[in-house]
């Protein structure tokens, strides 16, 4: 595979202190044409992202020194590079929690470089939908109660005027309820609808997601008066949404 097509595919950021498990993912992920970084830590993470336009991070949960959740939440902080976590199958609850720190998928060890591939190709797609800022588009513009959600910009605006921070699977997640208000939608609908499902797929996952909105978009996400949940169907988008079209150039 030469270098330009690997540039092509995407650049990947993959941090763990297995070297075994680094050395594997760097064969494997080069061999499917992705350009490809491995670290084995957080500072090592940091000088790669410094020095590197990279496309995505496979982010393992258990490091030395900042732990991957704490490294997660720092980069959601300031960026919305995708992140897929890895973590050991039995800590749903912290695999959990990187989900409501920003990562936008997981996936449990041991598991095949194939899943994983699955995984990164999903969230390569929602994160790439952003359309090419030199090229002329008529994007989608949805309001509900104040708020603004640009689909071509992906950029969702507050009331007052201010952007406000998502992650790519956030924002889609948004989107697909904003386009069907006043539906009930189930969590497997959600999950088909957002990223479609893969193998083991992680019905909470949603549930973490939802939280994270509520907490962005709700007065009070203690008790929603925009996402509502629906007692053993889903949940339903319950504001008024609009439609509205603009010509970006």
């Amino acid at each position: 595979m030469n270098t330009s097509m690997a540039e092509n595919l995407g650049h990947i950021l993959v941090v763990d202190d297995d070297r075994e498990i680094r050395d594997l993912l760097g064969r494997f992920l080069k061999k499917h044409g992705y350009r490809v970084t491995t670290v084995a830590d957080g500072k090592e993470m940091q000088r790669a992202l410094e020095g590197w336009n990279i496309d995505l991070v496979v982010l393992d949960l258990m490091l030395p020194g900042e732990d991957g959740l704490s490294l997660c939440r720092g980069l959601r902080a300031k960026s919305n590079i995708p992140i897929i976590m890895l973590t050991m199958i039995s800590e749903e609850t912290d695999r959990i929690i990187g989900l409501e720190m920003g990562a936008d998928d997981y996936l449990p060890k041991p598991f095949s470089p194939r899943e994983l591939l699955a995984r990164m190709k999903a969230v390569l797609r929602r994160a790439q939908k952003t359309p090419n800022a030199n090229s002329t588009a008529r994007a989608k513009i949805l309001s509900f109660a104040g708020w603004t959600l640009e689909i071509g910009r992906r950029s969702l605006k507050s009331p007052d005027g201010l952007l406000v921070d998502l992650s790519s699977a956030e924002f889609d997640l948004l989107v697909t309820l904003a386009e069907h208000p006043q539906k009930v939608l189930s969590r497997d609908q959600l999950l088909d609808l957002t990223h479609g499902r893969t193998e083991a797929a992680f019905d909470r996952s949603i549930d973490m997601q939802i939280s994270r909105l509520r907490r962005k978009i709700e007065t009070d996400h203690t008790q929603p008066e925009l996402i509502k949940t629906v007692r053993g169907g889903g949940y339903t988008f319950a504001a008024v949404v609009t439609q509205d079209e603009t010509i970006d150039t």
